[in-house]
């Protein structure tokens, strides 16, 4: 029996792809520091599990297609204090962020139409794509110059009359990037000149670094009817297990159309919705001491990328990520070769290859990303192994380093 070529196109991420060689290192006694996955370890706020614990229902029933008329509200009160107005018709409830991109491409484009991102992007829109026939075309950033996006003409040479949207991630997975007001304005511009939708991915809108000011696209009147926002509570709550994210935008018709997805799939699950209520209702200083907390954990994070000769890049100014070149060829390789064959004082560390993040897999072969995720000392820790690990490849594979 065959297979769709859409699922054929799709390729199974790297993020996900070293899971079992893990399992064995791990059945071998040897510990293993994830820096691969998005995946905080900051404590989900009790407010949640006390929301979930307090259920009082007979019948765990469907709710709305749209999601939880509380749940939405708090939503709309959170942007508020965000200073973005939105109504509660203006947003639905998805099984996470990945289900409010899906519904994304799905509603704005047919088979072969084009959406434009940045590269390195985050590797799962690949997938995206893929399972919808949409063509991703990319134009590239650069660790050097952290990421900046290139001249305005070449982002607008790229735009072809398949071309639907411009989607950006910001702050940038896997780069830290966060956008200048400049960038965003150029976006703005692109989309309004083409008519394009602009699809902002703002999942890690609360992680921005030096008391640097957040800038939204929602933030420009005029391009209401060509935006749409992504969002979900994941990185920001802690609570990746919820599976609760949020498709926003002012396009009635828009809107309207993917109301159809909502009910093609019923319902997000009960349980979530009334755990994330109580997760939106928190203040705006709630996330203070979670910010001070990364910080320190990007500081540690990159005084000891600068300390490991031959590593470069530039410290993020946003998210949990770093993207860095190693002093090697093939990051694949020394990845695996990390968990199969090396430990030090019987742990090693998992990271994900930089090329899982280019549309090219033969792009950032030398590149790896790293998710501060963990506390201080276990970061210190996995830091300390990196760097044994790359002295020790070296000597076992010169040939193959730089």
């Amino acid at each position: 029996m065959e297979t769709s070529q859409r699922i054929k196109k799709m390729r199974e991420p790297a993020l996900l792809k070293y899971y079992p060689i893990v399992n064995e290192a791990q059945k071998k006694g040897r510990k293993v520091y994830f820096l691969n996955i998005g995946q905080p370890d900051i404590k989900t706020p009790e407010g949640f599990l006390n929301s979930v614990n307090g259920i009082d229902q007979k019948v765990l029933s469907y709710q709305a297609p749209e999601g939880i008329t509380e749940l939405r509200e708090a939503a709309c009160g959170y942007y508020e204090r965000l200073g973005l107005n939105y109504d509660i018709n203006d947003l639905f409830v998805t099984n996470g962020g990945s289900e409010a991109l899906l519904f994304t491409f799905i509603g704005i484009c047919n088979a072969g139409d084009e959406i434009l991102t940045a590269e390195p992007l985050y590797s799962i829109y690949k997938e995206m794509a893929a399972a919808t026939d949409v063509n991703l075309v990319g134009f590239k950033t650069y660790a050097e110059d952290g990421f900046a996006l290139p001249d305005e003409s070449l982002i607008e040479a790229a735009i072809t009359p398949r071309t639907k949207a411009i989607l950006m991630t910001n702050p940038g997975n896997p780069t830290g990037k966060v956008f200048t007001k400049k960038e965003i304005e150029v976006m703005v511009k692109l989309a309004l000149k083409h008519n394009l939708y602009l699809i902002s991915d703002e999942v890690y809108r609360e992680f921005v670094y030096d008391k640097q000011g957040y800038l939204s696209p929602a933030q420009y009147q005029e391009l209401s009817q060509n935006f749409i926002l992504i969002d979900s509570i994941s990185k920001r709550y802690s609570a990746c297990g919820a599976r609760i994210g949020f498709i926003i935008s002012k396009n009635k018709e828009l809107m309207g159309q993917l109301k159809k997805l909502c009910q093609m799939r019923l319902a997000v699950s009960t349980v979530d919705q009334i755990g994330a209520i109580s997760l939106l209702n928190l203040d705006e200083h709630f996330f203070d001491g979670i910010l001070k907390e990364y910080t320190q954990r990007r500081k540690i994070v990159y005084d000891a990328l600068q300390n490991i000769p031959g590593v470069i890049c530039k410290e993020p100014r946003g998210a949990f990520y770093f993207m860095a070149k190693l002093p090697i060829k093939d990051a694949s390789h020394f990845i695996e070769w990390m968990i199969n064959d090396f430990d030090y004082q019987g742990e090693t560390v998992l990271l994900s290859p930089a090329n899982d993040f280019y549309l090219n897999p033969e792009d950032g072969a030398d590149e790896v990303r790293i998710a501060y995720v963990l506390n201080g000392e276990d970061m210190r820790k996995g830091m300390s192994i990196l760097k044994y690990g790359l002295e020790a490849y070296r000597l076992a594979f010169p040939e193959v380093c730089k």
